[in-house]
């Protein structure tokens, strides 16, 4: 018989929830903005009035857990919210899984979004099929995962693959959000895009202005482009000398731009490295779009969940022997 998980992806405007089931298919989806009155609600508030109207407007089956996906540096281990690297008032410190398990009596994982993007990605997406793979968001920001042999890595608290914040230029580079200087997102995000153009006297207001320019040939808007995939490229051809993947995968807005972002992008980084760490990596768009948060966020609470009953199952193994 089939399970379902309510699905709940928190990102810094809205909220998505989503009914999925064991083969990562939604079966039903929502949406819900977290700062409509500029965050004077809690967001976890927010979060829990919309799962409630969520469920309580629909025939909802049985569910097995919550999965979340939540946006800032997230305590996996815990499913509290341990930092963020931006203007995202009262999040610090939300016990989201402790909040959601008391009010709907139902266990929770939490684990940060790009983190459940490249699950999403793996388990249905087009990392199917992967065992090691680099996820990179570019948006506002830039958010990451990492799969090395299967498995998420997620460092000693769950805060691994934050890629927005290595140094790519801590010498001399841009300030960011987070204190430091140079960080990664200061040049690969869509954002970093934008300032560039701008800086060069182009009408960019956004990122989709940028790419209809270059796509219509204009020189100056191609230059400002090929510059920010540089940075980009010199990021991932780092990370690529430390995991070794099969598989980049871009996630955000712009990875839709297959001829002007994806295939320049895999001809610089593969041009980039050395020989052996080109052989075989392939760089793709990422596929899911707005369901991959919450689809990996289930996926990572089914994979937690296997985990502990696998750990239980032990456990009495041993107690069975010792008797």
């Amino acid at each position: 018989m089939s399970k379902t998980y309510l699905g709940v992806d928190i990102g810094g405007t809205a909220v998505k929830l989503g009914l999925v089931d064991d083969t990562g298919r939604v079966l039903r989806r929502a949406e819900r903005s977290v700062s409509f009155d500029g965050y004077k609600t809690p967001i976890l508030d927010t979060v829990q009035t919309a799962i409630r109207d969520f469920l309580g407007s629909h025939d909802v089956p049985k569910l097995e857990g919550i999965g979340v996906s939540a946006t800032g540096q997230i305590d996996s281990r815990r499913g509290v919210v341990a930092g963020t690297c931006g203007n995202f008032p009262g999040w610090i410190g939300v016990d989201i899984k402790g909040t959601l398990e008391r009010e709907f009596g139902l266990p929770v994982t939490v684990a940060n979004d790009a983190n459940c993007m490249v699950l999403g990605e793996v388990w249905v997406g087009a990392a199917k099929g992967y065992t090691d793979v680099i996820g990179v968001t570019l948006g506002t920001g830039v958010g990451g995962g990492i799969i090395t042999g299967g498995r998420l890595l997620e460092g000693a608290r769950g805060l691994g693959g934050e890629l927005g914040h290595f140094r790519l230029h801590a010498l001399d580079g841009v300030a960011c959000t987070c204190g430091a200087i140079g960080c990664y997102e200061r040049y690969a995000a869509t954002t970093a895009l934008v300032r560039g153009a701008q800086k060069m006297g182009l009408d960019a207001p956004d990122g989709r202005a940028i790419f209809e320019a270059a796509a219509a040939g204009n020189a100056r808007t191609l230059a400002v482009l090929n510059d920010w995939i540089s940075e980009i490229a010199q990021g991932l051809a780092g990370l690529v000398h430390i995991f070794n993947p099969q598989l980049i995968l871009i996630g955000g807005g712009v990875s839709a731009q297959q001829e002007l972002l994806i295939d320049p992008l895999a001809a610089q980084v593969c041009k980039s490295v050395m020989p052996a760490f080109a052989e075989g990596l392939e760089i793709k768009a990422a596929a899911l779009q707005n369901d991959a948060g919450l689809v990996g966020a289930v996926y990572y609470f089914r994979e937690r969940s296997e985990e502990h009953t696998s750990e239980l199952q032990s456990l009495g193994n041993v107690v069975c022997r010792l008797l």
